[in-house]
């Protein structure tokens, strides 16, 4: 008696939130707001109220570097007269002096820094606009309320909120993903238009944040669309070439001028990417299983040459042998299912998931569309979180589905689905309660870290008053990955240069070039970083207590 009136109650409280959640969802405009109002509110108090993130991988600063060149209005720099004092990790400095990767993120942060003061205001805004751009993908695909309960699951998605507290991406390509699929299955119900055209600005996104994966992803669902096409009348096919191929066809032309102009301004040659140079120059390891290795550059730092030449190294020739292949294969899939899955509760909705691509053509499409997504991952050499991006909404499509098939189940008249789907919640939020206990514990251990030290020390240079020179001088037991040798655009303008040290006569040239600066020698090993005069000889340090 006492199991039938909880099953009672707990199907008329859960009747009743699905009522209240429905009627703001039926606003669809609305709706995609809200929850782009709501993800920028929770990412900026993470940050805000929690830790305010520093830049600390390689990615992340040349990014930076990207947005700083962005926002003084130039799309590259001019090569500095001493650059090789300058090299470091993912950024060329020949023939232009410019970050490798696509503008995408860096027009983002740019934006950040423009409208907030601060580059991760545009993290913030790139977050936000993904997650509303995935609440209006799940429109097309789902009812209005479990649209939108995707896109409140997306703002408390632990790994979305990873992306908004860094500065190397995720959110840009995330909204790019959910833009191409939400306008394509809105294309295929009834061809518009205005779909079409925010299915090329979604690709547009894609290609100017991942390209490798935009171009997978779009593979996919052109192949779909074509499918579709086969199935069509001949004249409702000539009406979808004016109406979708036309639109989509003008977006893409412009967009591969742009992207065109761009590597022109950059590299120099019209159809040679940034990246495509960084990857001539420095890595001998290729970026794809399938390719060789190049033969090993004469490296003038043996930072960069750690970086490139042996711990790349090493990962690529592990992936080589069919075991090892099968085997990194094996890991790279089950990373990917931890961290897209990292919001708990959506994993308990899969066990439904059967019963779903069973009665549903669309639901069985997001999953094959996944698994060939993910089959074109894994021949890239290495693999982070963010190159998924573009099939976040995908994932959250199959779990909200599973939610929503399950919420059906019922045994010995019990609503065993509606518990089950507020178990799944449950999950969500405490999940996301996790997320922020690691964060808070970690702004802890990051007082300590090498990125924390090298932002108070550029900040204590900073409000000097003065110029500074710091030549970075590094010892045999440093990490490469913690690189301290990272510039602003204008770089001959900016208050502190970081310089690599090299050899006397190159360290004088420079310390002559930026005669009216301090100099500084700054050791980095294992231990605490040391910072003092730079003082002559040339090469040795003074004696004197540490500057900072």
């Amino acid at each position: 008696m006492l199991v039938d009136r909880w099953g009672s109650f707990a199907d008329r409280a859960f009747r009743r939130a699905e009522k209240a959640f429905g009627r703001l969802a039926r606003r669809r405009g609305v709706a995609v707001a809200m929850v782009g109002v709501t993800s920028f509110c929770v990412t900026a108090a993470l940050s805000i109220l929690v830790r305010f993130p520093e830049p600390r991988l390689h990615d992340e600063f040349s990014y930076l570097l990207a947005a700083d060149t962005f926002a003084h209005g130039r799309l590259t720099n001019p090569p500095h007269p001493l650059w090789v004092h300058f090299e470091s990790v993912h950024i060329i400095q020949q023939p232009t002096y410019a970050s490798k990767y696509p503008p995408g993120q860096g027009l983002f942060l740019a934006a950040g820094r423009m409208l907030g003061g601060h580059p991760m205001v545009g993290v913030w805004l790139s977050t936000a606009l993904g997650c509303s751009a995935i609440c209006w993908m799940l429109m097309g695909w789902l009812t209005p309320r479990w649209a939108l309960l995707g896109g409140m699951l997306a703002i408390f998605h632990p790994l979305i909120l990873g992306w908004s507290q860094g500065y190397w991406g995720g959110a840009v390509a995330m909204g790019g993903g959910a833009l191409v699929l939400g306008a394509f299955r809105r294309i295929v119900r009834a061809p518009r238009t205005r779909d079409a055209l925010l299915l090329g600005a979604g690709m547009a996104v894609l290609a100017n944040s991942r390209p490798y994966e935009g171009l997978v992803l779009s593979l996919v669902l052109v192949g779909g669309l074509l499918s579709w096409m086969r199935s069509r009348a001949s004249p409702e096919a000539r009406e979808w070439v004016r109406l979708v191929l036309l639109p989509v066809a003008l977006v893409l032309g412009m967009t591969g001028a742009w992207m065109g102009y761009y590597n022109l301004r950059v590299t120099g040659n019209a159809l040679r990417m940034p990246y495509a140079v960084y990857e001539a120059t420095y890595p001998i390891v290729p970026p794809f299983l399938w390719q060789k290795l190049r033969a090993e550059p004469v490296y003038r730092h043996k930072e960069i040459q750690a970086e490139h030449a042996q711990w790349e190294l090493d990962f690529y020739e592990a992936q080589r042998t069919g075991s090892g292949l099968l085997v990194w294969g094996i890991g790279k899939t089950l990373v990917l299912s931890v961290g897209y899955f990292s919001l708990w509760g959506l994993a308990l909705p899969l066990v439904a998931l059967p019963f779903v691509i069973k009665n549903n053509k669309w639901m069985r499409f997001a999953l094959l569309s996944c698994g060939l997504f993910v089959a074109g991952l894994l021949l890239v050499t290495w693999l982070q979180l963010q190159y998924a991006a573009p099939i976040m909404c995908l994932v959250l499509l199959l779990a909200v589905q599973g939610m929503r098939q399950m919420r059906l189940w019922r045994w010995r008249g019990l609503p065993t689905g509606q518990m089950l789907v507020a178990a799944s919640l449950v999950l969500c939020f405490v999940s996301f309660v996790d997320f922020c206990k690691q964060v808070a514990n970690q702004s802890k251990v990051d007082q300590l870290d090498w990125s924390s030290q090298r932002a108070r020390l550029l900040s204590n240079l900073e409000q000097d008053g003065r110029r500074h020179l710091v030549i970075v001088k590094y010892g045999s037991e440093h990490p490469p990955q913690h690189e301290w040798v990272y510039n602003d655009a204008d770089i001959d303008n900016s208050p502190v240069v970081w310089a690599r040290d090299m050899s006397a006569d190159q360290n004088r040239e420079l310390v002559d070039y930026f005669a009216q600066r301090r100099v500084w020698l700054l050791e980095v090993n294992s231990g605490p970083p040391n910072l003092v005069p730079y003082s002559t000889p040339l090469g040795s340090m003074s004696s004197g207590e540490r500057a900072y």
